[in-house]
C-alpha cells in the first residue's frame, strides 16, 4: 500500500462482470480528473492465444483435463506482484497489453490474441487501476492481495456467472454450449483454488443475485436483467461507511447484516458511485499531502 502511488484492484472470474465495474471507475476518474494507469489482467497470462491452445492440447494428451487460465502455471503471478510493488514504491513498473480482437490489434500491426512488448507504466499517473482474474491472489510464492489500497471483488452467484459466460461466449465468440460447458468444467479446480480464496482478502465484495429461476444455467436463453436482480455489498471493515446515507440515497435498499447492504440490481452503478467516489477523494488527498511532505 502507498499514499504516494495508490493501487485499486478489481478481481473476479471470467464472466463475473468486472468490466462493468471498470466502466464505473472510469466515469469517476474522468469526473474527478484522476490520471489512472490501466492494467488488464489478461496481459499477465503466460501464453498468447495460439500458445495456450498448444499447451492445452499437450496437457490433455498428458491426461491433465484441468488446464485453465485461472491457475498459477498459466499466469505471471510474480510479475504482477512486482508491478504492484514497484508502482507503490516508485509510481512506475512494467506492463503490456493483450490484444483481444482485430480492432485492438490493428494499431500495433499484430495478430489478435498476442501481447504487445513490455513497456514502462507512464510516469506521472495518480494511481494504478487493475481489472482481472488475480488481483487478490495469495500463494506460498506470492501475496498480490497485500498491495492494493482498495481491493474489490465482483462475485455473481455461480449460476448467474455461468449464464453470463455462456451468453457471452456463444453470442460474441460463436462457441457452442458444449464447448463453453467443457471450459467451465476444465476450470473448476483452479476456480476453487485460485478464484474463490481471493474474496476473503477483498475490502468490498459485490455479489449480484438474480430474483428469477436460474436453476439450470445451461438452458437459459438470456441473462437476468439488472431489474431482476439484487446486489449484496459486503464491507470487510465497515468502519466509516455511512450506511444510513446509502439507504437514504438508494431506494429499496436494506441491511442484511451489520457490514452488508443489499440494493436493487438497477442501482448497482449508483451504489458504486456513492461508495467509491469518497474512497478516490481520500486517496487523492493523501497522495497530495504525501507529495507535498
Amino acid at each position: 500500500m502507498s499514499e504516494r502511488h495508490p493501487i485499486i484492484a478489481i478481481t473476479g472470474s471470467s464472466g463475473a462482470g468486472t468490466t462493468s465495474v471498470t466502466r464505473t471507475f472510469e466515469s469517476v476518474f474522468r469526473r474527478e480528473n484522476v490520471n489512472a494507469a490501466i492494467i488488464e489482467g489478461d496481459s499477465f497470462h503466460r501464453y498468447d492465444r495460439k500458445e495456450m491452445k498448444l499447451k492445452a492440447a499437450e496437457a490433455e494428451a498428458a491426461g491433465n483435463n484441468n488446464f485453465s487460465h485461472f491457475g498459477a502455471e498459466n499466469n505471471l503471478f510474480s510479475e504482477l506482484e512486482t508491478l504492484f510493488s514497484d508502482y507503490a514504491a516508485t509510481g512506475t513498473g512494467k506492463r503490456r497489453k493483450y490484444l483481444h480482437d482485430t480492432e485492438e490489434a490493428a494499431p500495433y500491426r499484430q495478430e489478435p490474441g498476442t501481447f504487445t512488448p513490455w513497456e514502462d507504466v507512464p510516469a506521472g499517473t495518480d494511481l494504478l487501476f487493475y481489472e482481472g482474474l488475480h488481483g487478490a491472489v495469495v500463494t506460498p510464492e506470492v501475496n498480490i492481495a497485500r498491495h492494493p489500497d482498495l481491493l474489490i471483488g465482483v462475485v455473481p452467484v455461480i449460476n448467474l456467472e455461468w449464464i453470463q459466460k455462456l451468453y457471452r461466449d456463444k453470442k460474441q465468440r460463436g462457441y457452442s454450449t458444449e464447448a463453453v460447458t467443457d471450459t467451465i468444467l476444465r476450470r473448476m479446480p483452479d476456480y476453487v483454488n485460485y478464484i474463490c480464496p481471493q474474496f476473503m482478502h477483498t475490502h468490498v465484495n459485490f455479489q449480484r443475485v438474480p430474483m428469477v429461476d436460474t436453476s439450470n444455467p445451461f438452458i437459459a436463453r438470456e441473462i437476468p436483467t439488472a431489474d431482476e436482480s439484487m446486489v449484496v455489498i459486503r464491507f470487510a471493515n465497515p468502519k466509516g461507511i455511512d450506511f444510513q446515507y446509502l439507504r437514504n440515497m438508494i431506494d429499496d435498499s436494506f441491511m442484511s447484516r451489520a457490514n452488508t447492504i443489499v440494493v436493487p440490481g438497477g442501482k448497482m452503478e449508483l451504489a458504486m458511485q456513492l461508495i467509491f467516489t469518497p474512497f478516490v477523494w481520500r486517496m487523492m488527498e493523501r497522495r497530495k499531502r504525501a507529495l507535498a511532505g
